[in-house]
């Protein structure tokens, strides 16, 4: 089977060996860059928006993650219920909300 490649052979020596004190300082350094990149960000954002959901209240009004904007009428445990129009009331979870508008935003809309 070997016609059209040819076998490999290992080279037989003394292989390079880096220092295990390198390797642990790579590492060390490498989850250090994902911390502050990626990880801690992240949780920044997690806390904010778990400051968001805590702080909704009834007559607040909401954008939800699907887009939704409407009114808050009523908070029921992790539920809410938002007027989206005159008799169209939905109800959702508080970790759904994406954002607090300011008071009037949906009249000007």
């Amino acid at each position: 089977m070997s016609f059209f490649i040819s076998n490999a052979y290992a080279q037989g020596g003394p292989q390079p060996s880096g220092s295990p004190m390198v390797s642990l300082i790579f590492m060390l350094g490498l989850f250090i860059f994902f911390w502050f990149i990626i990880i801690r960000p992240q949780r920044k954002r997690q806390k904010e928006h778990e400051q968001l959901v805590n702080n909704v209240a009834k007559g607040d009004e909401v954008v939800m993650t699907s887009g939704l904007l409407g009114k808050v009428i009523k908070i029921d445990g992790d539920y809410l219920v938002v007027q989206a129009a005159d008799s169209v009331e939905l109800k959702f979870q508080k970790v759904a909300v994406h954002a607090v508008l300011p008071k009037g935003t949906l009249k000007a809309i």
